[in-house]
C-alpha cells in the first residue's frame, strides 16, 4: 500500500470540556512545523469550529469519512462526525457529555480494528464524570481492552507504558491506593507484564533484545528482608522466571538509584511496582514529551501523559507537545 493510501490516525474527542479540543486544533495548526502525520478527530465538527473561533484560530473544519482524512488534512482539520452534536463549555465538566466521549472512543477503536484507520490516539477523559453517567469500566485503558475483545473469544491484559526518548517506564500496579499495592503485586502479575513489555518492545519498537529493569517495592529493594519481604518473595521469583524464558532482566533494583542517566543506559524499559514510582521519574525527566502507550492490545493506542486540565480549559494556554508526541509515536509504531 503506497503512502497516500495508508490509513491515517484517529484522534478521539476526549472530554469536550477539557483541553482536548484546543489541543487537537493547535496540533493541526502546527502540523507542518512539527511534521505531524495525518490525523482526523472523531468528534463534533460544530463544537470544534466553535472552539477555534473562541481563540480566533484559522482552522477550517471538514466532516469526512476515514478514508478521506489524508486528502483533507493539508487544508482542513478532518472530523469523523459523532451521531449527535456536542455543546460543552470549557472548564465545565458535565455527565451529559459522557455519551459523546464513549462514542468517540468506541468509533475510533472499531474503525482501527476494521482497517479503516492505523491507530487510536486518545485525548484525556475524566473518569469521575463518566462514572456519574453510569460508566462501568475502571478507566480508559480497561474500556479499550473491552472494546478490543468485542465479538471475539480473546481477552486482553493492557499494560500502560509511559514512553519518551530518554526513559520508558511501566507501572505493574496502576490506579489503586498505595496501601493496596503489596497485596495486588504478585509474581504472576510481574511475569505477565514483563512478557508483554518484552514482546512489544521487539515487535512494535524494533528492540531486538529488550532489557528490562525491575524496581524494588521497598526502600533499597528491601535490603535482604530488613525493610520488607516482598522484594525477595515476589519480585525475585518473577525475575528468575522471565530470565528462564530468555528475557534480559535485572533487579529488583533500589528505585532511588535507577533513573539517573547512567543507570538508564543499562535498560530499555523500567518496570515499577506502583503508579508514582513509575510516573514521578518520567514526568520529571520528560514532562512535556512523554507519551502514554497501551501495550497488550491488538492495535496501537497512544495518548498524552496528562489529564483534562479543566482548570486551564478555555484559556488557550494548554501546550500540545505531549499530544503531538503521541501522534508521532503512533505513526512510528504503525509504519510498515
Amino acid at each position: 500500500m503506497g503512502l497516500q493510501q495508508r490509513p491515517s490516525l484517529l484522534l478521539t474527542q476526549g472530554d469536550p470540556a477539557g483541553i482536548g479540543p484546543e489541543l487537537s486544533l493547535r496540533a493541526w495548526l502546527e502540523r507542518d512545523a512539527a511534521s505531524l502525520p495525518a490525523f482526523g478527530v472523531v468528534g463534533d465538527p460544530g463544537h470544534l469550529d466553535r472552539v477555534a473561533k473562541r481563540y480566533g484560530w484559522d482552522v477550517p473544519i471538514v466532516a469526512v469519512e476515514p478514508d478521506q482524512i489524508r486528502a483533507a488534512f493539508s487544508h482542513a482539520l478532518p472530523v469523523v462526525p459523532l451521531s449527535a452534536p456536542v455543546s460543552a463549555e470549557p472548564g465545565k465538566p458535565d455527565p451529559a457529555h459522557a455519551a459523546s466521549v464513549i462514542e468517540s472512543i468506541g468509533t475510533a477503536v472499531r474503525l482501527v480494528r476494521a482497517g479503516s484507520a492505523a491507530a487510536v490516539v486518545t485525548n484525556p477523559i475524566a473518569k469521575h464524570v463518566l462514572y456519574e453517567a453510569g460508566f462501568r469500566h475502571p478507566g480508559h485503558t480497561e474500556f479499550l481492552a473491552a472494546l478490543a475483545a468485542e465479538g471475539g473469544p480473546e481477552t486482553y491484559h493492557p499494560v500502560m507504558m509511559l514512553w519518551s526518548e530518554p526513559l520508558a517506564v511501566v507501572p505493574v500496579t496502576v490506579h489503586i491506593p498505595l496501601a493496596d499495592v503489596p497485596a495486588a503485586l504478585t509474581t504472576d502479575l510481574i511475569v505477565l507484564t514483563g512478557r508483554i513489555v518484552a514482546r512489544e518492545l521487539r515487535q512494535r519498537f524494533g528492540v531486538e533484545n529488550p532489557r528490562l529493569a525491575l524496581a524494588g517495592l521497598n526502600p533499597h529493594a528491601g535490603e535482604s528482608g530488613a525493610m520488607g519481604t516482598e522484594d525477595e518473595s515476589v519480585i525475585v521469583p518473577a525475575a528468575d522466571i522471565l530470565r528462564s524464558e530468555g528475557i534480559d532482566v535485572t533487579g529488583p533494583l533500589s528505585a532511588d538509584t535507577m533513573f539517573h542517566a547512567r543507570a538508564r543506559s543499562r535498560y530499555d524499559a523500567a518496570l515499577a511496582m506502583y503508579h508514582d514510582q513509575a510516573l514521578i521519574p518520567i514526568k520529571t525527566i520528560a514532562f512535556d514529551e512523554a507519551v502514554n502507550v497501551t501495550l497488550g492490545l491488538p492495535f496501537v493506542r497512544t495518548s498524552p501523559d496528562h489529564g483534562t486540565a479543566f482548570d486551564i480549559a478555555g484559556k488557550g494556554i494548554a501546550r500540545p507537545d505531549s499530544l503531538m508526541a503521541a501522534l508521532k509515536l503512533a505513526a512510528r509504531l504503525t509504519s510498515p
